[in-house]
């Protein structure tokens, strides 16, 4: 009996003396897509982990998967001023409860209202990911507006992590965020990627059939393949047309598209949504949750997109040996070199995109490549084990630092 109460008085004394984290995104989907795997891995690790988000279809599953406590406060991912002022005092309210050593915040409207929350409620280790800037992309008032939140959180926030050297360097360059306030951890990404999931050695053969079933896969076509969503800002406009020129040159090559539109914030050009629905090259699969299963029959991975934090389709695909055609920008180039890892072309120009689809079907080794270079370089920094490891290791620091 002795002996099992002083094992309680010791799993008592644990449990009072792991820190809590607090990870806040503004909807599951977040927490599902982009950190998976994250909160598990620290709460097996000596942190006391809960996750905050709004309320979605995603969310039973990240709570299965992390095995952590959630709790709902109800922020939307549109500027909607009173909710949001709800939200920020729902928080408030949660920190102060919780009273947690760090709260870490992922996605813009979560880390405006987070932050602040935070700070009003005396959390001492307050830190902000930023993995992409809305405004990069916006025009007139709305983009002063997403700019002044990116402002107001960088100072609310006393850590802030770009996931991207390229991403820092842009922030520092307009100003956002104090320079003594950023770090990227180790190389970049927020989450690094599952080499165990993304490998082609651990695909299931029947749901491979199935996914080449679902496109009417054919051995002598070309595949191409974009992840992500069907927006404006994804570059899908440039990518239709240029893949339209290169289909009227070869009419084996196909474009297939992984993804679902959002017409209420960012549609694409009505032209793009008619050649989208009737184009006899262009397979619309819908959204997937597995997408390492395409990306292993394709020939390459096109991804156009105007902006980008750290973005992990390019590693996702590098990993699978799927070869990367990408647009020059933050957070791409970080991850692939030009004739080196992948292709990069000019943000917004069909015409150079068009010109690197050509060039990829003349080189197919030298695509080939390019894809087992990139996979080396994922292994050798963006490994998810490793990622985590980093960020485990920089919350004891600053814990640490607290302390003393």
């Amino acid at each position: 009996m002795r002996v099992g109460w002083m094992l309680i008085c010791f799993f008592i004394d644990v449990l009072l003396f792991m820190p809590k984290i607090i990870r806040v995104t503004t909807a599951p989907i977040s927490l599902n897509v982009l950190l998976p795997g994250q909160m598990k891995y620290m709460q097996a690790n000596g942190f006391d982990v809960i996750m905050v988000s709004s309320d979605g279809p995603e969310l039973s599953k990240v709570k299965e998967r992390e095995g952590c406590r959630h709790h709902i406060i109800p922020m939307t991912r549109k500027m909607t001023p009173l909710a949001d002022v709800k939200c920020l005092w729902l928080l408030y309210r949660f920190f102060k409860k919780e009273k947690p050593d760090i709260v870490h915040s992922h996605t813009p409207k979560a880390g405006l209202l987070a932050m602040l929350a935070a700070k009003f409620a005396g959390v001492k280790i307050r830190i902000h990911t930023v993995a992409g800037l809305r405004f990069v992309t916006s025009k007139g008032f709305g983009r002063s507006v997403l700019i002044t939140m990116e402002k107001i959180t960088g100072m609310a926030a006393n850590h802030v992590w770009p996931n991207s050297f390229s991403l820092q360097n842009y922030i520092l360059e307009h100003k956002l965020v104090k320079k003594e306030k950023l770090e990227v951890i180790g190389m970049g990404s927020s989450n690094g990627i599952n080499l165990k999931r993304y490998s082609l050695t651990a695909l299931q053969t029947d749901k491979l059939q199935a996914i080449k079933n679902l496109v009417h896969y054919e051995g002598n076509l070309i595949y191409f393949l974009c992840v992500g969503r069907i927006v404006h800002d994804k570059g899908i406009d440039e990518l239709v047309q240029a893949f339209i020129r290169t289909y009227e040159k070869n009419m084996l090559v196909r474009l297939v598209l992984v993804g679902a539109f959002e017409d209420e914030v960012d549609p694409v050009r009505e032209e793009t949504k008619n050649y989208l629905s009737s184009h006899p090259g262009i397979i619309m699969a819908g959204w997937s949750d597995e997408v390492e299963y395409y990306m292993s029959f394709s020939f390459a991975l096109i991804h156009p997109s105007y902006r980008e934090g750290f973005p992990n389709v390019l590693l996702q695909a590098g990993a699978m040996l799927c070869p990367v055609i990408c647009s020059a920008i933050d957070g791409n180039i970080d991850i692939v070199e030009h004739e080196k890892t992948g292709l990069l072309f000019e943000v917004r120009n069909q015409d150079d995109l068009f010109q690197k689809i050509e060039y990829a079907l003349e080189n197919k080794a030298h695509m080939q490549q390019y894809a087992l270079e990139l996979r080396k370089k994922i292994e050798q920094h963006f490994d998810q084990l490793i990622v985590h490891s980093l960020l485990q290791k920089k919350y004891s620091e600053l814990l640490a630092f607290q302390r003393n």
